[in-house]
């Protein structure tokens, strides 16, 4: 028997009995839409049964090499359980390897979206290997929009360029979404443009697009407004500080006695301190920013008959990127043949961020370079180890 009693009087606890009703209201929906439950999801409700904790985590995942007359697990009788029972604990949703219906989109969208009496206030969605029409990616991106969704992950689902611009269209530039991921969607060049709008117009600040073909002039596009933003910011800091550095020496030299200069320059110390710390914050200034970007596998390399010239124009940027924005603290461009002059370049750009005492920068950059140049990146920045390339197995998407 399991324990799903409490130790002081042998009622089950509140967390216990919501998990059960709504393990009974699932298998009842399997039931009713002909599908079945799936065998992990099951484990962890009783899992938590027996723990007494409310369910943080689901995971709904389609099984491989099942017989083709064997019934599979289906989306919709699990958001209809959900939303039956008002279960509203959960705050991570990973869906792996699913065909989407409509039906399953509208539920999932209803069940994001703040509307009705329950909120169900989930934080992140992941779609890993799942198929989605153009139809579902503009519905899915209208209900981001009034969403408590902080992060989306679209890994290994074919995105294209309809469904990258129905993401758009629907609104989720417009949401709360600060952490994107779109690794092996079938990207390409005409990504940078869309991906740019969107970092422009939203709160993205971390995005993943790992094994994509955005090529040099994608990756121009995507970098273009993000580089010259944080130039431009880094020349109002600097300005701004030269004026209150001035300011600050004339008004010492006017103090009369040594105790008042003493105290004008406490005072000035603690006030350009409180000014920066205050200049760091994440929504103090406007225009697209980036605190982490992964673009490991891209094809960003001097090939095709203008190769060398974007590379060189794609490089330009990123090093802007490099020495000026305060906010970038990883950069992934393993697999992307920049070359040994890129990664001087790379290389010149991290002293000068350190010179400028800006954070250290975790970087990874392809080996087809000198030990030497290779050596001085990693030591003026600091390894960048990703979770992210562990899933290359699938292969990459075309």
């Amino acid at each position: 028997m399991r324990k799903a009693q409490s130790a002081g009087g042998g009622a089950s606890s509140e967390a216990a009995q919501q998990l059960s009703a709504l393990l009974g209201r699932y298998e009842h929906h399997c039931l009713q839409t002909n599908s079945s439950p799936s065998a992990e999801l099951k484990l962890d409700i009783l899992h938590h049964i027996d723990t007494q904790q409310p369910l943080r985590k689901i995971t709904l995942s389609v099984p491989e090499l099942e017989p083709s007359d064997t019934l599979l697990p289906s989306l919709q009788p699990l958001l209809m359980a959900i939303r039956d029972e008002r279960y509203t604990h959960v705050q991570e949703f990973h869906i792996w390897s699913l065909s989407f219906k409509q039906t399953d989109v509208v539920e999932l969208c209803f069940l994001m979206e703040r509307r009705g009496t329950t909120v169900y206030p989930f934080r992140l969605l992941e779609l890993l290997d799942c198929r989605l029409s153009e139809w579902s990616m503009k519905r899915l991106g209208k209900a981001l929009a009034t969403s408590y969704l902080t992060t989306l992950c679209l890994d290994y689902t074919l995105v294209g360029q309809e469904g990258l611009k129905g993401l758009l269209s629907g609104g989720l530039g417009s949401g709360q979404i600060c952490s994107l991921s779109l690794c092996y969607c079938g990207l390409g060049s005409w990504s940078g443009t869309l991906l740019a709008s969107l970092l422009t117009n939203g709160p993205v600040r971390e995005l993943y697009i790992n094994g994509n073909d955005l090529q040099c002039e994608g990756a121009i596009e995507l970098l273009r407004p993000v580089a010259e933003n944080s130039q431009k910011l880094a020349e109002i800091q600097n300005s701004t500080t030269s004026i209150k550095d001035e300011t600050e020496a004339i008004s010492q030299r006017n103090n009369i006695t040594s105790s008042r200069r003493k105290k004008a320059k406490k005072k000035g110390k603690k006030t350009k301190k409180k000014s920066e710390k205050s200049k760091s914050g994440p929504d103090s200034s406007g225009g697209p920013r980036l605190e982490k970007l992964h673009m490991f596998d891209n094809s960003i390399d001097n090939s095709g008959t203008e190769g060398p010239s974007q590379l060189a124009q794609f490089l330009e940027l990123l090093c802007i990127l490099v020495k000026f924005s305060s906010q970038l603290t990883e950069l992934d461009l393993g697999e992307n043949h920049i070359g040994e002059d890129g990664g001087k370049m790379i290389s010149e750009a991290l002293r000068e961020r350190q010179a400028a005492k800006l954070p250290s920068i975790k970087i990874e950059v392809s080996t087809r370079m000198s030990t030497e140049t290779f050596g001085a990146i990693l030591t003026s920045g600091k390894e960048l180890k990703s979770g992210k390339k562990k899933r290359r197995a699938k292969g990459k998407m075309k």
